[in-house]
C-alpha cells in the first residue's frame, strides 16, 4: 500500500459515506486524480478495496479496512470499494502537493 509524501497536505475531504448514500462512482471503477492520494478512512464497520494494475486490468490487491484503520490510493490509481457490514461508516481524505495548484485553488474555493 501507498504511503502518502510528508510534503502533501490534506485539502479536502467527502462527507462521512454509508451504505445508504456513497455515490455510486465509488462502488465502481474510477481512478485518482492526478498528483492526489486518496485516504479511505473507515470510522465503523468494514470495506474492501480492490486496486487494479489498470483500467481494464485483473485485481492486484484487495484490502479489508477494519474501522478505525486506512488505506491510501495513490495518485491515478484504479480501484473501488464495497461494504462488508451494513453498520460501514467511511470518508476519503483528499491529499496534493502543499505547494500544489489543486491546493491553491481549494483554498481559495474556501475563503470565498
Amino acid at each position: 500500500m501507498s504511503a502518502i509524501p510528508d510534503d502533501y497536505v490534506n485539502y479536502k475531504s467527502t462527507q462521512e459515506m454509508t451504505p445508504d448514500n456513497v455515490p455510486k462512482m465509488f462502488l465502481h471503477l474510477h481512478n485518482t486524480r492526478a498528483g492526489v492520494y486518496g485516504k479511505i478512512c473507515v470510522i465503523s464497520g468494514q470495506l474492501k478495496f480492490y486496486g487494479f494494475a489498470d483500467r481494464r486490468g485483473e485485481v492486484e490487491q484487495e484490502i479489508i479496512i477494519q474501522a478505525g484503520d486506512f488505506a491510501v490510493s495513490p495518485p491515478e490509481y484504479w480501484h473501488k470499494v464495497e461494504f462488508l457490514t451494513e453498520n460501514t461508516r467511511f470518508r476519503v481524505d483528499f491529499y496534493a502537493q502543499k505547494d500544489s495548484d489543486i491546493v491553491m485553488q481549494n483554498r481559495s474555493e474556501r475563503n470565498e
